[in-house]
């Protein structure tokens, strides 16, 4: 790629794969309503509110490939949660409509379906269970996309995160976790194929405890390689065996299910 945008660049997950994209692409823009930094040698760096629709269309002009990961990833206030990840994804579609569909990885997350229990597996035709209105959000996202791929031809991967971090840090990341390394690997496959479509894929390592099938999408090649199961013995002894009747051991979405309705006041 010439040139490629990573929004919700300052995030944990943006600020990972910032270091790690920086020979992907002759151009990297990184974009985030926080502060950046200091770029770097081939980098560009553009605040932006994604709930700023001109400013957003500035954000995507000249892009060949969105790695769109900004917006509010936890439960808050609906408000918040509308503009970033509602009204800013549709700014996003709208400007990419307008600047040559570039091709779009849009993290979406497990909590699309975190009522689902952990003995349940499940691909992706099983209906969406969001456990909050974080996840309810992602639930719209990849209707969006879903409807710009359809009304078109935008081609995006719908990247159902599960947890990804540099290692588990409890005992539901050993089913959910993805390693940022296998993330990489997932990105330079989306960019890549040759046809991509509008594909769900759930973003999680090889875990032995992994809940989601991913067979539907072998056609991108992506084989990740990490295994949270080399975490239990540490989890076991830092931790302690979890509280098996306790939402963290019950549902997909463990603690997600709890979070209350935020109020606006």
């Amino acid at each position: 790629m010439k040139r490629l945008l990573i929004t919700g660049a300052a995030g944990a997950l943006g600020r990972a794969m910032r270091v790690r994209l920086a020979s992907s692409a002759e151009t990297l823009r990184l974009s985030d309503i926080s502060d950046l930094g200091a770029a770097g040698p081939n980098e560009e760096l553009m605040q932006c509110d994604l709930g700023d629709a001109d400013a957003v269309h500035r954000l995507v002009e000249g892009c060949d490939g969105i790695l769109h990961l900004g917006g509010i990833s936890v439960e808050d206030k609906f408000s918040k949660i509308l503009n970033a990840n509602l009204l800013g994804l549709y700014n996003l579609y709208e400007a990419a409509r307008a600047h040559g569909h570039p091709r779009i990885l849009f993290a979406s997350s497990n909590h699309t379906v975190g009522f689902y229990r952990q003995d349940q597996h499940i691909d992706v035709t099983a209906p969406m269970r969001p456990d909050g209105l974080y996840g309810v959000s992602k639930c719209f996202g990849e209707a969006l996309a879903r409807m710009y791929f359809e009304k078109f031809g935008q081609e995006t991967a719908l990247v159902r995160i599960g947890s990804c971090m540099e290692k588990p840090s409890n005992h539901r990341m050993l089913s959910s976790w993805m390693s940022y390394s296998d993330f990489k690997l997932l990105i330079d496959c989306v960019f890549r194929a040759p046809m991509l479509g509008c594909p769900i894929i759930w973003g999680v390592s090889n875990n032995d405890a992994r809940w989601w099938d991913n067979s539907h999408a072998t056609y991108l090649g992506w084989k990740p390689q990490d295994n949270a199961e080399s975490y239990r013995a540490e989890l076991d002894a830092t931790l302690g065996r979890p509280d098996p009747t306790a939402p963290l051991s019950l549902y997909q979405g463990g603690n997600f299910i709890m979070d209350p309705i935020f109020p606006e006041k």
